[in-house]
């Protein structure tokens, strides 16, 4: 039986400030749970230990607690072909969507400072599962990221409104994919700072961040299929 003073020390892991002491984060739901690959530090399936842990209305489940899961960059930059880049996303659906769609597409992902928290319930549930299985870094300086992908000779290639080159057109090789938040989308000195712009053609007024992400890295990843 878990104590009173358990409880509490977990459910403080919904605010960022106790995730980043503890280095610990929740997850909710049986289908998130068990796609990660190693057993979590703790697991509450109690139901009522589970309605004070949840963040949902409805509580999907068991709630789970992990170790942070995130990279160096230097890690990113090393290992994978493609990167994406999310650059002041602060929705976290849409980042955790855009994880889930970097899993799908063979890609690792890296985190501005000032995107949503990488271990927010809201991500975290958003990646279903997927923040088990992506390199991610987290708290990037973009431009400096930008000349450390070239180092390892990445083409930094900015998604743009207007006036970039269609998805198809994007170099071969090693990509940095960097995807502003809808309607702000990427700073003017980060876009004059990539080596190419892409825009993807929509009868929307424009697209948000996980459906830009989404069809960016199925553009890239589809090259390298056989």
């Amino acid at each position: 039986m878990i104590s009173v003073s358990e409880t509490k020390r977990f459910a403080r892991l919904h605010r960022k400030k106790h995730r980043e002491a503890e280095k610990i984060f929740l997850a909710e739901g049986e289908s998130v749970i068990s796609e990660a690959p190693s057993p979590p530090l703790k697991i509450f399936s109690d139901p009522e230990t589970v309605r004070k842990l949840s963040t949902l209305a409805t509580p999907a489940g068991p709630v789970a607690a992990f170790p942070f899961l995130d990279r160096r960059l230097e890690d990113l930059l090393s290992t994978a072909e493609r990167v994406l880049l999310l650059h002041g996303v602060q929705d976290p659906g849409n980042v955790g969507t855009a994880i889930r769609a970097a899993h799908a597409f063979g890609a690792a992902v890296a985190l501005s400072k000032g995107c949503a928290d990488l271990y927010n319930p809201k991500t975290v549930r958003g990646t279903m599962g997927s923040i088990f299985h992506v390199p991610i870094a987290r708290e990037i300086e973009t431009i400096e990221l930008l000349d450390e992908a070239r180092e390892h000779n990445f083409t930094p290639v900015a998604a743009v409104p207007e006036g970039g080159v269609p998805p198809r057109s994007m170099s071969d090789g090693k990509t940095l994919i960097l995807v502003g938040a809808e309607g702000g989308g990427l700073p003017t000195a980060v876009v004059e700072a990539c080596d190419e712009r892409v825009t993807i053609s929509s009868l929307a007024a424009s697209l948000n961040a996980a459906v830009a992400a989404a069809i960016l890295l199925h553009e890239a990843y589809s090259r390298v299929l056989p």
